[in-house]
């Protein structure tokens, strides 16, 4: 996928997003926002506080070609809201989960942040040497965060709708950029952040049942292999929609979800070597 169609598609995960936090806001009425299922502890406006957060965070290396990451603490980072209803009602992590009512304010907030990043994408192009958490200097980028916000959005996008209904399954173009991205980026890192422990030549191989694609995991030592394709052994193979593949690995549905072929037990394993963070 490239630069333009990301860009595509971040704007319409955006609205889509937004769209499932304001059904979720019209069927509490004056009760509680709904609880999430899909991330345990957090309600839609929980929700919507941390990617609101995270577009200010990226929007920030972006606008300043940073070098390395941003102060987190810097309550100016996040540029809350000033009015006393909005303060009042901010979804505190340490208090998760919110479920009081969200102001027009902090939805104006979410919205600004979201459309101010995709225009630092649109400026920037994919080719601006910025900080990143990936563990490849390849990746050090503005193509980086827009790859990695538009999967991380479609993602939440799934969660805001699953809070009220069905949710749509996450877009195959994400999906299929986002499943290897899983194993080539996110792996690595998340091995690195939460010591995990070494791989002793597990196999896996996720199958995708809606196009031609597989992608065979080896974990060795410290060391991620993938591989497209492949056909040798493995300990396990999980068939499934891009979309099923992507929101397994971002542990969204069960093993379950899947068709499962051989050892059913590293599916669960598979989340010892690749800890979420």
């Amino acid at each position: 996928m490239d630069h333009n169609e990301r860009l595509s598609h971040f704007h319409d995960e955006t609205l889509a997003f937004e769209k499932a936090v304001q059904r979720a806001i019209a069927d509490a009425g004056d009760g509680p926002l709904p609880l999430v299922p899909s991330c345990p502890g957090w309600s839609v406006s929980d929700l919507l506080g941390h990617l609101g957060a995270v577009h200010r965070f990226v929007g920030r290396i972006l606008h300043d070609r940073l070098s390395e990451a941003p102060d987190r603490t810097d309550p100016a980072l996040f540029e809350h809201p000033e009015g006393p209803a909005a303060r009042a009602a901010w979804p505190l992590p340490e208090q998760a989960p919110n479920r009081g009512p969200l102001p027009e304010a902090v939805g104006e907030w979410f919205a600004e942040g979201a459309r101010r990043l995709e225009g630092h994408f649109r400026a920037l192009g994919p080719d601006v040497p910025v900080w990143t958490w990936s563990p490849h200097t390849a990746d050090h980028t503005s193509g980086f965060w827009l790859r990695m916000q538009t999967i991380e959005l479609a993602v939440h996008r799934w969660d805001a709708e699953s809070a009220t209904g069905p949710a749509v399954p996450i877009h195959t173009d994400i999906a299929v950029d986002a499943v290897p991205q899983s194993f080539e980026t996110m792996a690595p890192f998340r091995r690195t952040w939460t010591d995990a422990p070494a791989g002793r030549g597990e196999r896996y191989r996720f199958r995708r049942t809606d196009g031609p694609e597989s992608w065979t995991v080896t974990f060795l030592g410290e060391e991620v292999r993938v591989e497209n394709g492949g056909t040798d052994p493995v300990d396990v193979e999980a068939a499934g929609t891009a979309s099923d593949l992507l929101l397994f690995l971002w542990q969204r549905t069960p093993a379950a979800a899947l068709r499962v072929t051989g050892d059913e037990d590293m599916l669960t394993h598979y989340f010892t070597l690749v800890p979420p963070v």
